[in-house]
């Protein structure tokens, strides 16, 4: 890939993850139509990076594209919000038992540096930062298990939950206890305490799930799974 092309699709990113932010706190409302030459100009670009920006919430789920008519916002209840939550709650705490025995010493080493790095980030406030040092975290864990299927379809469902679990991050005091919630996480995996790393991980994206809901919006009411 040449370098307009590299800088083409990076353009394209900031502007998926601009979108989706904006679809997942409410300022672009369900059913709302995404006119590719209103957000050219909103972010002084041509229409090529929208448009490879709305393919892309189209396949995480925020945005539905319709033939010849373009693309609108997707319609996402709290439940729904709420399962996919829970489904990736079951997944990724499987890819922490697994890790658990599983993980390579560079891997575990490389899960501690980046806990090290989200600690600077959270003392310094940064939102940004700690959010992306938070996926790479979980990435960590998440291909430790050494289970190709697991791996994907962990992967795949993440990556459609990403913009409501960034959102989570918008309450400053939830990236402290997020850290804290990886501290324990860590220790369970580095002891290769299959029980305890698997647990403390269901409790982590519930307590994410938990989180977002204060954020974008009411939760179901339904108690957190355990």
């Amino acid at each position: 890939m040449n370098v307009p092309e590299r800088l083409r699709g990076a353009r394209a990113d900031q502007i998926s993850k601009q979108i989706a932010d904006d679809i997942v706190l409410g300022r672009f409302e369900p059913g709302a139509r995404l006119d590719e030459v209103m957000l050219a100009g909103l972010f002084g670009v041509s229409r090529t990076p929208v448009r490879e920006a709305l393919k892309q919430l189209a396949i995480q789920g925020l945005v539905v594209s319709r033939p010849n008519r373009g693309s609108v916002v997707a319609e996402l209840t709290p439940d729904q919000r709420d399962r996919m939550f829970e489904a990736i709650g079951e997944l990724e705490a499987s890819c922490a038992r697994y890790a658990a025995i599983r993980m390579s010493a560079a891997e575990r080493e490389q899960l501690s540096a980046l806990h090290a790095q989200s600690r600077d980030a959270m003392r310094a406030g940064d939102v940004d930062l700690y959010d992306q040092l938070n996926h790479a975290w979980h990435q960590v864990i998440i291909r430790g298990c050494g289970n190709p299927v697991l791996i994907e379809m962990t992967l795949g469902l993440r990556h459609r939950i990403a913009p409501f679990r960034r959102s989570q991050f918008r309450n400053v005091e939830r990236m402290s206890a997020s850290y804290e919630e990886h501290a324990v996480i860590i220790e369970a995996l580095l002891a290769h305490d299959v029980t305890t790393a698997q647990r403390q991980m269901r409790a982590h994206l519930v307590s994410a799930r938990s989180a977002t809901a204060r954020v974008v919006g009411s939760d179901t009411g339904k108690p957190a799974p355990t």
